[in-house]
């Protein structure tokens, strides 16, 4: 088999994705990689010998000797790149979220479907073993029919994370309500077996709006922005975004298309960082601890009781502690990438769930901005979601 050449659209943040694509001699090597920024570009030079780099995306998406694309750009610029990409014919990787309104999602899907390219978006939670353990539980009904979840995420990072380049404008992300939740919007819709109708919210930006330390316009971010034990307490943060009008701390309630009620609350100033989800059903509860190697799901499903730190069954999360790969789950969704790149056909993720999540998150920044009023959720087109649950194949005529 010969390896898929991957040309790459950006290599910031996440360009461990374009890492675990490089395979070469087993499946993929990336092949080009576009970035404006030199710097990006000497660090491709050097995680990829032998791949072309340039400044200009066209250069790559045009490039007649590059199969697959993926586009790790920052999110507002999602639509824009993925839609030239769809236009070239070639299957496109899209990093989560798909975009940053509805109308940029939708524009994506419609275009995937009018070119007939394929479509994925990278909801790597779905790979994670915790996700994976509890929507298995879920599905063998071991808390009945699923009722309603819930899930606090913590942000610990966030300062770091998010306050201190564009992921602190509204402009470039709407809020952390869409960029950061829709991984988990997407978790509940998966676990819940619907998706959501309707939204209300509230939030404030009560801690790194008053932190006056911020960089100059124009000036680049620190080299030290990130570092694993310092920059607590939060206060401490150092030459945050010179614009930072985004929340850092949402609660969002949710109502769901299957009569599933969900919550989910989000701090950007914690002292650790981890996911807890609360799944209850008509017979039986689970919750994780921990959502990596070394935490533990646990069901309640016997009997009634008071207080029981000790539960009726217990699954321990595998897996190895890594920096960058999702409790192992980066590796797997560029297995699922490249094989659906290759052959097509049905996938774990959906660019219509990816819409979904990013719709619930859209329309909870405006619950939340507009005195916390009920929002509900814009349906897509039945015809365009068919064509992706059928594994985007067009209906057979007649």
């Amino acid at each position: 088999m010969n390896d898929l050449r991957i040309g790459v659209i950006g290599y910031g943040l996440r360009g461990s994705i374009a890492r675990t694509a490089h395979r070469p001699g087993h499946g993929s090597v990336v092949a080009a990689v576009a970035d404006p920024d030199p710097r990006a570009r000497d660090a491709a030079v050097t995680a990829f010998p032998g791949a072309r780099t340039t400044a200009g995306h066209r250069e790559v998406i045009d490039a007649p000797d590059i199969d697959a694309l993926l586009v790790l750009t920052p999110d507002h610029t999602h639509a824009d790149l993925a839609c030239a990409a769809l236009r070239a014919g070639k299957p496109v990787f899209v990093e989560k979220p798909l975009d940053i309104t509805v109308e940029r999602c939708d524009e994506i899907l419609r275009t995937a479907r009018s070119t007939g390219t394929r479509l994925y978006v990278g909801h790597n939670m779905r790979h994670m073993p915790v996700v994976r353990i509890m929507r298995d539980l879920v599905r063998r009904g071991a808390v009945g029919t699923v009722k309603t979840v819930w899930v606090r995420h913590f942000v610990g990072y966030g300062g770091d994370w998010y306050f201190k380049d564009w992921h602190a404008e509204r402009q470039y992300t709407t809020g952390l309500l869409l960029q950061k939740a829709a991984h988990d919007i997407d978790v509940v819709h998966w676990l819940s077996g619907g998706y959501v109708r309707e939204v209300q919210a509230m939030g404030d930006l009560m801690v790194y709006g008053d932190n006056p330390h911020r960089r100059a316009p124009g000036e680049p971010k620190a080299e030290d922005w990130y570092t694993k034990d310092g920059h607590w307490p939060p206060h401490t943060q150092r030459a945050l975004n010179p614009v930072i009008d985004i929340e850092d701390v949402s609660l969002l309630h949710m109502r769901l298309d299957n009569g599933v009620l969900a919550s989910y609350q989000q701090c950007h100033f914690t002292p650790d960082y981890w996911r807890n989800y609360t799944v209850i059903g008509d017979a039986g509860r689970l919750e994780n601890f921990g959502d990596g190697p070394g935490g533990e799901v646990k069901v309640w499903n016997a009997r009634r009781s008071g207080y029981r730190a000790e539960p009726d069954e217990t699954y321990a999360i595998p897996g190895e502690e890594d920096d960058e790969g999702h409790a192992g789950a980066d590796p797997l969704i560029m297995d699922e990438f490249l094989r659906f790149a290759r052959d097509g056909g049905v996938t774990d993720t959906s660019p219509v769930a990816a819409r979904m999540a990013v719709a619930a998150g859209y329309e909870a920044t405006a619950s939340l901005r507009t005195g916390s009023a009920p929002r509900r959720i814009p349906g897509l087109d039945p015809e365009l979601a068919a064509y992706f649950e059928r594994g985007q194949r067009e209906a057979p005529a007649g």
